[in-house]
């Protein structure tokens, strides 16, 4: 896609396809508003990316899969506005601007497409959101269930708060860049631990330090594994289009499998494939979560093997499981809790940074 070379994300928040939801009148026109904070400030084009499949596995499986396809939809309408703050009723009064796609202002989604909303031009201070505001219809729409960012339905004439509206991929800002960043993970990456619209996760801390020279987009997705990411499907897709990708997965594949072995070859294939594509890795260790004693003997084995052996093929490492333990002789146990706090995700940010910092300084787009 084209749209890559062009733009770059604008926001640190995570929402990506975590799962879907059905509709049980699918005639039924929804109506709902979802709120990013924008990390550089400016007048811009924006574009906004969408696709019609899942990223990750959700939870056990049962309901969501990687690379899972979702029915079509349609997008009836989408308004975008700049707010200062996320109270739906106080957007009322702001101006909104129609998105077109292909110049028509509603969009028939296939199934399993990405696609992109036709350019518009905003002008937004650092800090402020865009709200974007759907008028959407079908059966099965994927949405992100465990957002820490502020979304809203209309139901009866009232905003309540609701996860299940639709997500863009990216909020895509043509704005000049010296390096473009991801943060590839789980939960943690994602965000979750701490307070919802905070931005106090660990890569929006981060972002914060390095400053509007980069651009930054976080693809953290709850009860996102390696395994998913190594199927190399949708969420990969993301990933390859940056140009260094903060990669840190493995304890949700530890849960759910415990297979050390595959967990490594996952690990490796995601580092291969990403070097493959042209982009620089900074590999993290798997972080502690209050393991069992079965799960900690594993867990020691996929960092041994990150530290000592796949971390040789990335450009870049960091031991964050060295960081966030609660002391050496609990390395299990995490100090800032398994989804880390704003004080943990703080001091990640901090010491994460001179690493980070450093690939940086090597590298001119």
């Amino acid at each position: 896609m084209n749209y890559f070379q062009r733009y770059v994300s604008n926001t640190a928040a995570g929402s990506g396809n975590q799962l879907f939801f059905r509709n049980p009148d699918p005639e039924k026109l929804l109506v709902g508003r979802v709120y990013y904070k924008l990390t550089a400030g400016g007048e811009y084009e924006y574009s906004f990316l969408f696709s019609n499949l899942l990223d990750s596995t959700y939870d056990h499986g049962d309901i969501g899969v990687r690379n899972m396809i979702c029915d079509a939809w349609k997008l009836c309408s989408v308004r975008v506005g700049v707010t200062a703050d996320c109270v739906p009723e106080h957007s009322e009064s702001r101006d909104f601007s129609e998105l077109t796609f292909g110049n028509s202002a509603s969009r028939e989604v296939a199934p399993g497409e990405f696609f992109t909303s036709d350019p518009i031009r905003l002008s937004a201070e650092k800090g402020a959101y865009l709200c974007l505001e759907y008028s959407f219809c079908g059966a099965q729409i994927p949405y992100h269930e465990e957002r820490i960012i502020p979304a809203f339905r209309l139901e009866n004439g009232v905003w309540v708060d609701s996860s299940q509206v639709p997500f863009v991929g990216m909020v895509g800002c043509n704005r000049p860049v010296r390096c473009r960043i991801a943060f590839w993970g789980d939960s943690i990456t994602q965000g979750i631990g701490t307070e919802r619209n905070s931005y106090d996760h660990w890569n929006a801390r981060l972002a914060e330090m390095l400053g509007d020279e980069y651009s930054y987009w976080n693809l953290g997705l709850g009860f996102g594994r390696a395994e998913d990411a190594a199927s190399l499907g949708a969420w990969f897709f993301k990933a390859r289009q940056v140009d260094l990708a903060v990669v840190c997965f493995g304890v949700n594949d530890l849960i759910q499998t415990g297979d050390t072995e595959q967990i490594k070859k996952n690990l490796k294939k995601i580092v291969s494939a990403l070097k493959q594509a042209g982009v620089k890795v900074l590999l993290q260790t798997v972080p502690p979560f209050d393991y069992n004693e079965d799960l900690t003997q594993k867990w020691h084995e996929v960092n041994r093997y990150l530290r000592e052996e796949l971390c040789q093929e990335a450009d870049a490492w960091f031991d964050a499981a060295a960081l966030l333990q609660k002391d050496a002789a609990h390395p299990q146990l995490a100090k800032y809790g398994g989804h880390p706090d704003a004080e943990g995700c703080l001091e990640w940010a901090r010491a994460l940074y001179p690493v980070i910092k450093k690939v940086l300084q090597a590298y001119q787009r």
